[in-house]
């Protein structure tokens, strides 16, 4: 019988390892039959930390003191209804992708977790004959633990938005995004106080991995768990298929070998030479499939006196049936948490316990909620969703103002998860009281729900100028998913007029998404033969050469409930002069100009609405302005505030922008007396002409030297006819 080593925790730290791992090729036969991804990589990350001699000599006292405990259960009588509990923790590193799993999948992959290891699942009494009343309950359980290091309740969930969630080549670099990034603590969780799992969108090419027990950085956060999204739970983006996945990974961190032992992936060995250090499971090869026949190693009766079958259904193979631990692997598992050096024995003391909040008893610490959406338009209904914990008897919703929404689907403001329709414009806030029965909690949310005005119509411009602040609009969204620089109003300068929304790109650290989105706009009046475009302006720099920051645009028929991506500008499309200071626009030829027209007629609803997406990279600054939606083709002129009753008139500025003279350009069917106007961006009005129009073409010439730089309507009235358009003076 073999004896497996003990392994410590921090990989990354070992000279040679990552780059060993770095060129990834799919390895077809450490894979399950039908699998695209290597199952487990526990055998391949310890054969490479044997070849440390450091750490061999290392972790010889850990080996010693382990197998003379495993030796020591093996002769002593099992203890009998002693259940350790071990704290665990589930952080999810995630890119806003499916990694990003829910709280109920989380859940799920401990309800299995500890099924597993208690013997509860029904399969085990449907074992091969061979193996009748071998399934052991290992009387090891997983407790959720709901004190973070510095003493912060939580629910035993942690969440971190990083791109290395799907770059899992360093395992290391994914815990130090985690330790820097998560939402509950950031500093280090150490391995001695909990079992940390990580679930990752990419762990290298494999499903998941870990490491036996060992004394090197054995406090360190490097002796948890990496484990796939997919793969974990049985519900969610996983499935019952891969769902024991977490329990195979936990059966190596408590020091179980894979059934064949601990170095060849399954099925390619020939020579039997190795074993798991388990007498109770056969010799075998290990398999990739549900193979009940396999017997990969005749003549291994040492236990049992005849030769028998591969045991496929233990947890340790890879089979698609596993669904069992025999007493030899109990004992090995409840040895390893006698082990000190490895910090295995710190984690199901009592006093761990109570530090960490893995005891088992409840109460309420926090109140918590969300919404399944926070934008929506009038006489949507939105589902409230109760996310406290850890314990929660009760509820008292309120909403902010009390007026301009109903309760729906026979929910009150006692339920726990009430829905509510929205039917009038404006920002709610929304209240709720938790309570244990003892203790109570609250949160507010105060603006939390923004409920659009009624939708604009064609065209539509926006050039910012009625506004002081983007904070506590309706009609235009800002989100800021970093929780750094926003969108926010420029007002010294604009293409057109003295604003412009400006992004404070430039300083900022890491990658970092803004976005700004627009109002609903109806858009059902325009006939599907006909074709809408949307302009808009900007002006942008780099801060350095290789800067490669993107511009996305997406527009949505639905209210925002579903987008779809129209433009994107990047790297030098974007803009490719550099700048290594603070940049913004000093005159019109900093400002480019873009016309999209690939909107097609699935998207002419009254629900239409536009967003803005601005991914930054720690360059500089970026600008946007005029955002124009009008329906025929590009205009480079803006299209805006048209208004024509009976009769189209054709009106025509030009130069636009002007600095001194202003052509107007219109149609008329008949004679008649007009009124021109020039009104400013108050409704002040600034000039007034009365003319006498004919029948056909007009021109009229307007001498702008005398009006202020900034943006104005040249407003013409006469006895059926009406139109404006905007311009600016330069």
């Amino acid at each position: 019988m073999k004896i497996t080593l003990f392994l410590v925790s921090f990989f990354f730290l070992i000279s040679g390892f990552v780059s060993a791992q770095n060129k990834r090729v799919f390895d077809p036969t450490n894979a399950r039959e039908g699998e695209t991804v290597e199952y487990c990589h526990q055998h391949i990350k310890m054969k490479e930390l044997r070849k440390d001699e450091h750490f061999m000599m290392q972790n010889t006292e850990s080996e010693a003191e382990a197998e003379a405990e495993f030796q020591k259960k093996l002769k002593e009588p099992m203890e009998k209804d002693v259940i350790y509990s071990i704290p665990i923790v589930f952080h999810v590193l995630h890119n806003d992708g499916a990694e990003n799993i829910s709280d109920e999948q989380i859940y799920d992959a401990l309800f299995v977790l500890n099924r597993d290891f208690s013997l509860g699942n029904a399969d085990a009494a449907n074992v091969h004959a061979d193996f009748q009343g071998m399934p052991a309950n290992s009387e090891i359980e997983f407790v959720l633990a709901t004190k973070a290091p510095n003493g912060v309740c939580f629910k035993g969930i942690t969440r971190t938005a990083s791109v290395l969630s799907v770059q899992g080549e360093d395992g290391g670099d994914q815990i130090n995004a985690i330790v820097s990034g998560n939402d509950v603590y950031n500093g280090t969780w150490p391995g001695n106080r909990y079992l940390n799992v990580y679930i990752c969108g990419d762990i290298g090419g494999a499903a998941g991995y870990t490491y036996n027990p060992g004394n090197w950085n054995a406090n360190s956060m490097g002796n948890g768990i990496w484990i796939l999204h997919n793969y974990t739970g049985s519900i969610g983006t996983s499935s019952v298929g891969t769902s024991r996945t977490l329990t195979h990974e936990v059966g190596h961190w408590l020091n179980l070998s894979h059934t064949w032992g601990g170095d060849n992936n399954p099925n390619v060995s020939t020579s039997c030479n190795q074993d798991d250090g388990v007498q109770d499971t056969p010799l075998c090869i290990g398999v990739t499939s549900c193979n009940m026949n396999s017997n990969g190693c005749s003549g291994d009766n040492s236990y049992w006196g005849f030769d028998i079958r591969d045991n496929i259904e233990n947890y340790m193979d890879y089979s698609y049936c596993s669904k069992m631990f025999t007493e030899g692997q109990k004992a090995r598992m409840r040895a390893a948490l006698q082990v000190q050096s490895t910090g295995r024995k710190n984690l199901w003391q009592t006093s761990n316990l109570n530090m960490t909040g893995a005891t088992g008893v409840l109460v309420l610490c926090k109140a918590q909620f969300e919404a399944d959406r926070t934008t929506l338009c009038a006489g949507d209904e939105i589902q409230f969703t109760d996310d406290s914990y850890n314990a929660v008897s009760s509820w008292d919703w309120s909403i902010s103002p009390s007026t301009g929404w109903t309760l729906s689907n026979g929910t009150d403001l006692s339920s726990q998860n009430p829905s509510v329709v929205f039917s009038e414009e404006g920002l709610y806030s929304i209240t709720l009281t938790a309570s244990d029965g003892s203790t109570t909690d609250i949160e507010t949310k105060n603006n939390y729900i923004r409920v659009l005005p009624s939708a604009a119509g064609l065209p539509f411009w926006e050039g910012f100028e009625d506004y002081t602040s983007l904070q506590n609009l309706t009609n235009w969204e800002v989100v800021n998913l970093n929780n750094n620089n926003a969108f926010t109003l420029e007002s010294s300068f604009g293409h057109s007029g003295t604003k412009c929304v400006r992004l404070p790109n430039f300083g900022q650290q890491g990658s970092n998404v803004d976005e700004l989105i627009s109002q609903s706009i109806d858009v059902s009046a325009v006939p599907e033969t006909e074709d809408i475009t949307l302009s808009f302006r900007y002006a942008y720099r780099k801060r350095t050469s290789s800067d490669y920051e993107l511009l996305k645009v997406f527009v949505s028929n639905n209210c925002g409930d579903v987008w779809s991506q129209k433009k994107t500008l990047g790297g030098n499309q974007l803009g490719s002069t550099a700048s290594n200071s603070s940049w913004y626009p000093t005159s019109l030829n900093d400002w480019n100009t873009v016309h999209m027209v690939n909107i097609n007629e699935s998207y002419y609803t009254p629900t239409f609405r536009m967003k803005f997406r601005f991914e930054g990279e720690g360059g500089n600054n970026f600008y946007l302005d005029d955002i124009n939606l009008y329906q025929g083709d590009p205009s480079d002129d803006l299209v805006t505030g048209l208004f024509d009753s009976p009769q189209n008139l054709g009106l025509t500025l030009y130069p636009n922008p002007v600095e001194k003279e202003l052509s107007v350009d219109f149609d008329l069917s008949s004679n008649q007396l007009l009124n021109i106007e020039i009104v400013d961006l108050l409704g002040k009005v600034v000039g007034s002409y009365g003319i006498q129009g004919n029948e056909g073409k007009n021109t009229v010439l307007i001498n702008t030297q005398l009006f202020s730089k900034g943006t104005y309507i040249i407003e013409l009235t006469g006895e059926n006819v009406s139109s404006s358009l905007p311009f600016v003076k330069l």
